[in-house]
């Protein structure tokens, strides 16, 4: 049986407090295997806390292995748990860092129908090309082929490869198609660079704030994370400079156009110093360019610049045709290619040569190209809507962005957007706080919006409410 006493006057946090307990009634056996505990719901109202509160807690307790979660049936006292003192220390380290980043992912993904995800980070379904995907799914499955039971080639689809060569020609990035590689997604593209260019102890330099996937991956490898603040024209190039002075990084991962989180683009004066830095402080440039569809006009990139001397290009078709097929490719010298190659094979073999090839049949009938034109307009007038709506509340802006679906923003006088995020929460609205951006999980004032999703009228009453309160 639990049983907890929790102060709201401790100097403790209540997630601590929680995590604390439980994990003493664990250690003592009070508590044992394949007990469970109360739900979300129920323990908040039993001990008059937020539900975010007792979310993190149990997240955590499942980070440290004490607890498992079991989807539709809720946690489970782990049949592992009390591990060693000494692995429960180095768990905890690593996992407290990534709390807040495994609340953010689960969240998202296990939020219902009626959730607002007003900093989401894809489209809403209806935004994308179902019936596409369907026409074209329907034509790929009439088509003799033992494609539908074997294992595809190491590098993937060839014809996929070199159509992907013809368009990235269109930004200026002379490739071949043995140079690119295909892969589950731009998530599998960075790990494969990061297993094959960093172990533990290494340092990488990071957007601040940036990717927290990517965040969250990089601290698991045990690799040291060097903070780059982003400004409104891309990196900060003086802090990029000593950082690369003292620490002697490996890799540098940014995105040099549509920023996530704060849909900033790289000016060109920027973009060459960091090729300059590199080639003086001998470190490879990750380009991650996953948004690239999204863009109306298209600006040069990093690897454009470079032409994948230093510069290691990754993108996907996750954030425009569909998240669940999962079918993105790096791109880089040929060398490079075939050693990523091995490591794509010995941790995964292949990739699925079925999704391969359904992309390439939406990639060549042009239809395409006709739903990103209505894509790109549909995201300008939204981006326009939110905008004019966010001054009339009185969020600031990072920027105005260009393109792309996210806006950073924030209200001028709440220093850190968590607190707003886990009020949100009881009102069906999950916003995307700066915090879980930032490499170190710092505090943030900051928050992502989603174009595509702010539109919403409960987002947009629920900020101008928030306004009110924090007005001084």
């Amino acid at each position: 049986m639990l049983s907890l006493t929790i102060s709201h006057h401790s100097g403790q946090s209540l997630a601590d407090q929680i995590v604390a307990g439980i994990k003493r009634q664990i250690d003592d056996r009070h508590l044992r295997p394949g007990a469970k505990l109360p739900s979300i719901r129920d323990f908040a109202k039993s001990q008059n806390v937020s539900r975010f509160t007792v979310v993190e807690a149990y997240d955590r307790l499942v980070a440290l292995g004490y607890l498992q979660s079991r989807r539709g049936a809720g946690f489970f006292i782990s049949a592992t748990a009390a591990p060693t003192e000494a692995a429960r220390s180095a768990s905890s380290d690593d996992h407290k860092r990534n709390q807040q980043l495994v609340w953010l992912i689960r969240r998202v993904l296990e939020a219902d129908d009626g959730t607002a995800l007003a900093g989401g980070p894809w489209l809403p379904n209806s935004w994308l090309d179902e019936a596409g995907i369907r026409q074209n799914l329907n034509a790929l499955a009439r088509k003799n082929g033992a494609y539908l039971l074997e294992y595809g080639h190491p590098f993937g689809y060839l014809p996929l490869r070199e159509h992907l060569a013809v368009m990235l020609g269109t930004l200026g990035i002379n490739a071949q198609s043995s140079q690119i590689l295909l892969t589950q997604g731009t998530s599998q593209a960075l790990e494969l660079v990061i297993r094959y260019a960093l172990k533990p102890g290494d340092a990488a330099l990071v957007d601040d704030p940036g990717y927290y996937n990517m965040f969250g991956n990089l601290r698991l490898q045990g690799v040291q994370m060097l903070a780059v603040p982003r400004n409104p024209d891309g990196p900060d190039i003086s802090v990029l400079e000593a950082l690369a002075a003292a620490h002697r990084p490996k890799v540098y991962f940014t995105q040099s156009a549509m920023q996530n989180p704060t849909g900033t683009d790289m000016s060109p004066h920027v973009a060459f110093r960091i090729l300059q830095a590199a080639e003086r402080h001998n470190f490879t440039v990750v380009e991650d360019d996953i948004f690239c569809d999204l863009q109306a006009k298209a600006t040069p990139r990093l690897a454009t610049l470079d032409q994948l001397n230093r510069v290691i290009y990754a993108r996907s078709f996750s954030k425009t045709l569909s998240g669940s097929l999962r079918v993105g490719f790096l791109v880089c010298r040929q060398d490079l290619a075939h050693e990523l190659a091995d490591i794509k094979m010995l941790t995964s073999i292949t990739t699925s040569q079925f999704t391969e090839r359904l992309i390439y049949l939406m990639l060549v009938d042009g239809h395409y190209r006709k739903f990103l034109s209505r894509l790109h307009e549909r995201l300008g007038e939204a981006r326009l809507n939110v905008v004019r709506a966010f001054e009339r509340i009185g969020l600031e802006l990072f920027v105005e962005p260009a393109d792309g679906m996210f806006v950073w923003a924030r209200f001028p006088h709440i220093a850190d957007s968590l607190a707003l995020a886990e009020r949100s929460q009881g009102d069906g609205i999950m916003l995307a706080p700066g915090a879980v951006f930032r490499p170190h999980l710092e505090r943030s004032p900051w928050m992502r919006f989603n174009v595509a999703i702010c539109d919403d009228v409960r987002i947009l009453r629920w900020l101008e409410r928030a306004a009110s309160a924090a007005a001084p």
